[in-house]
């Protein structure tokens, strides 16, 4: 089980590098796909590893640095597709919220420190991640049905496009400001932990 866990967390590393180039060639159906169960997976083994208590240091950096490059990966190439202020700027100040919350871990593990997710009632990280996946997700499926128009594309289709193109751009502002109040907790936990450093 450890083994497919991985394999899972392994998977979701490949799918971030494999949706650059079929954004690029315009294969959107795959795009999409790749996602869908890269983003699957992320519950999945999150959920295997837990239940049956095969959680492991390698296997949490695996994790880790799948969710980042599928969601960092996909972003950019949507915000190269879109470059519209609407998504340009908000996928850069999420992507810098990653590299300061990364760069906050890296000095804390410097000092051989810990920084867990902050405790609250509810993760605002995972709501964060929880949009970003819905989002993307919507953006995704947008750029797939667009290879199906034609001159005679059905009402149906063009009323699904513009309420997919409504739900990902509201969605990309939301996980932005989900971001921002991670990113809030993360640092307030930080200089919680330089104080321990102080003593």
């Amino acid at each position: 089980m450890k083994f497919f866990v991985n394999f899972l967390s392994a998977f979701r590393i490949a799918a971030a590098f494999a949706i650059i180039p079929t954004m690029m060639f315009g294969l959107y159906w795959t795009t999409f796909i790749l996602f869908v169960l890269a983003a699957v997976s992320d519950w999945f083994d999150g959920f295997l590893a837990r239940k049956y208590n095969v959680c492991t240091k390698l296997g949490g950096v695996m994790d880790h640095i799948g969710d980042k490059l599928l969601v960092v990966n996909t972003l950019i190439m949507l915000s190269a597709m879109m470059p519209t202020w609407f998504i340009v700027v908000p996928v850069i100040l999420m992507i810098a919220r990653e590299l300061y919350i990364s760069g906050l871990r890296e000095f804390l593990g410097t000092q051989k420190i810990e920084m867990p997710v902050p405790k609250a009632r509810f993760s605002m990280g995972k709501i964060k991640t929880t949009l970003q996946m819905i989002t993307i997700t919507a953006f995704l499926l947008l750029f797939a049905l667009t290879t199906l128009i034609t001159e005679t594309i059905s009402e149906p289709i063009m009323q699904t496009m513009n309420i997919l193109s409504y739900i990902g751009i509201c969605g990309t502002w939301l996980a932005l400001l989900a971001s921002l109040w991670s990113a809030t907790q993360y640092t307030f936990t930080f200089v919680q932990k330089l104080k321990q450093i102080k003593k």
